[in-house]
């Protein structure tokens, strides 16, 4: 009994550290099925003409991953200029 008052305890308090300290960051998820569709491209064309994974494209879509830092960059420069992404992919290749 004793170790399971102890552990609560122990948990208790830090939870009350981490509340205390954590910090709430707000990140636009940008929405890559809208994206998508204003360039009236399938998944696997999107995918394909922009350096990205169907599997990367299609999870996002889903809201079963979200875009990470790298990826919410591109699809904002996809977005404002494609055909500079289109060039930029086309010269890695």
């Amino acid at each position: 009994d004793n170790d399971l008052e102890t552990e609560s305890a122990l948990s208790e308090e830090a939870f009350r550290i981490d509340a205390e300290t954590v910090e709430v960051t707000t990140v636009r998820v940008p929405d890559v099925k809208a994206i998508r569709k204003s360039l009236e491209l399938t998944q696997a064309a999107f995918a394909d003409r922009f350096g990205l994974s169907l599997d990367a494209v299609q999870n996002w879509e889903q809201r079963r991953r979200t875009p990470d830092r790298t990826a919410r960059i591109l699809l904002r420069l996809i977005v404002s200029d494609p055909e500079a992404v289109e060039k930029a992919v086309a010269a890695d290749a």
